[in-house]
């Protein structure tokens, strides 16, 4: 059963925060109904009661509702510091002129901001291509909340084409950026990694070095899985475009299809291992399917850092 954020044009027209917000309400509606029910989600105003709590903080009229013991929470608490790092280079608008990966990342982000400000957990963005484009601190308060939601629709507004990614360099810049154990939530097609090994061993370097300055890392990869991880093409001849050299290889797709495969599936092996190795969450994000995959995966990651 789908919901009607599931409809394209639902997402392509809709206001970011309204998205998010039904995004994240049905969401949460969803957690009570499903084996993720023990996720608490909804921390807007109370945390549970630990020993040792300053008792003047129960709320003892909910307390009367629900026999257990929660505190009231304040503004200026923060449990969770996250930065979210956009790969907004020209491959991340992949398909041209319908519902692309960008489109995906901008509103998986907007929807897990919503929730980590429901949570009163503190949130900061990192725009990239080829270089850094903006980097704020993770704040938690409402006004920053809208600030954030701007330049995200400011990156919707706009179509970059020939524009490359360095994402290992922005990594490194962002690991010395952020001064607080953070984490950090990368969305990109990691298509910069994919030319050689000597990139992808860069890349892990950047990693490394989030991981080495105690930083948690959450790494969804953004793919059109129909087109670019099953190449679902009809058998008739193609102009395929990079989109970020603007290079042009006519073919036709029977006859490179076995190729491709293997060559994109080996290189998914070798970044599945060496995130496996570095104890790097690595996630499938299909631009095609709902958010709950991001929503679980991030409550998932939550948990573990306690």
């Amino acid at each position: 059963m789908h919901s009607f954020t599931d409809n394209q044009d639902f997402r392509l027209n809709s206001n970011l925060e309204l998205l998010a917000r039904q995004v994240v309400e049905g969401f949460i509606t969803g957690l009570h109904k499903s084996p993720f029910h023990g996720f608490s989600v909804e921390f807007a105003e109370h945390s549970a009661y630990n020993n040792g709590d300053n008792v003047k903080n129960i709320d003892w009229k909910l307390f009367a509702r629900t026999e257990k013991l929660y505190t009231k929470r304040y503004e200026e608490e923060t449990n969770l510091r996250c930065q979210f790092v956009i790969d907004i280079s020209s491959s991340m608008y992949f398909p041209l002129k319908a519902y692309n990966k960008l489109n995906f990342s901008v509103q998986s982000v907007a929807a897990l901001i919503y929730l980590l400000k429901k949570q009163r957990d503190a949130f900061g963005l990192t725009l990239f291509s080829d270089q850094l484009v903006l980097n704020t601190p993770a704040r938690s308060t409402t006004a920053h909340q809208k600030f954030l939601f701007a330049r995200l629709e400011e990156v919707l507004a706009t179509t970059r084409l020939n524009v490359h990614t360095n994402l290992e360099q922005v990594l490194h810049q962002v690991a010395e950026l952020i001064h607080k154990r953070t984490l950090v939530i990368i969305f990109s097609d990691l298509l910069n990694t994919i030319s050689d090994e000597e990139q992808v061993n860069s890349f892990f370097s950047a990693l490394q070095h989030l991981k080495f300055n105690k930083h948690e890392v959450i790494i969804f990869n953004v793919t059109d899985k129909e087109r670019e991880v099953d190449f679902k093409f009809d058998n008739r001849p193609y102009q395929f475009i990079d989109m970020e050299t603007g290079d042009v290889l006519k073919a036709n797709a029977a006859n490179v299809r076995e190729v491709y495969l293997n060559a994109f599936h080996a290189y998914r092996k070798m970044i599945a291992l060496k995130c496996a190795q570095y104890k790097i969450d690595l996630i499938d994000a299909d631009i095609n399917s709902d958010f709950s995959a991001i929503l679980t995966a991030y409550l998932i990651k939550r948990q573990k850092m306690g």
